[in-house]
């Protein structure tokens, strides 16, 4: 297998690996960035069962180094843990638009939540490349936006990562 073979499924298990039809919530009940995060940390907490406080705490200090709003109404935000065992992500989809103070000042439809083990190093970096990469792409955002269901958004998010895994 050549090494871009290789790279490419490499990042595919990655992304694939990072979330589950129970990871995805297609309409996130929430009207601000705050309660956005809440939410995100509870569902994480229940896949996880690490504690939803310490998510969410983590959360909003890496908030409060700079917004993960990356633009376009996409938002990753993420954070270390010391008790997280794995890397894991939650995909959440909003019904309407909140404000993340996103770079570019558009308010945020599409969640990407990674949580990472303190020990994760590049693979966490890795991680956020790969999904910057998929969530910069027009035709993607499109797919998760018309998406109706946790099925179709697992499908168009698995389809997407193995596309953008090289």
């Amino acid at each position: 297998m050549s090494a871009r073979a290789q790279s490419r499924l490499l990042g595919l298990t990655l992304l694939t690996n990072l979330i589950t039809p129970e990871a995805i919530i297609p309409s996130l009940k929430a009207n601000s960035k705050k309660q956005a995060l809440q939410e995100l940390s509870e569902r994480a907490a229940d896949l996880s069962g690490l504690p939803a406080r310490e998510i969410l705490d983590a959360l909003i200090q890496r908030e409060r180094l700079g917004s993960t709003g990356a633009g376009d109404g996409i938002a990753i935000p993420h954070a270390k843990l010391a008790k997280a065992h794995s890397m894991f992500g939650i995909f959440a989809r909003t019904p309407r638009p909140i404000d993340f103070e996103s770079i570019d000042g558009a308010p945020v439809d599409l969640i990407f939540l990674l949580v990472a083990p303190e020990s994760a190093g590049a693979d966490h970096l890795k991680a956020l490349a790969r999904l910057a990469r998929m969530l910069r792409d027009p035709a993607t955002t499109a797919k998760l936006r018309a998406a109706r269901d946790v099925n179709a958004l697992y499908a168009v998010l698995s389809e997407e990562a193995a596309s953008h895994a090289a």
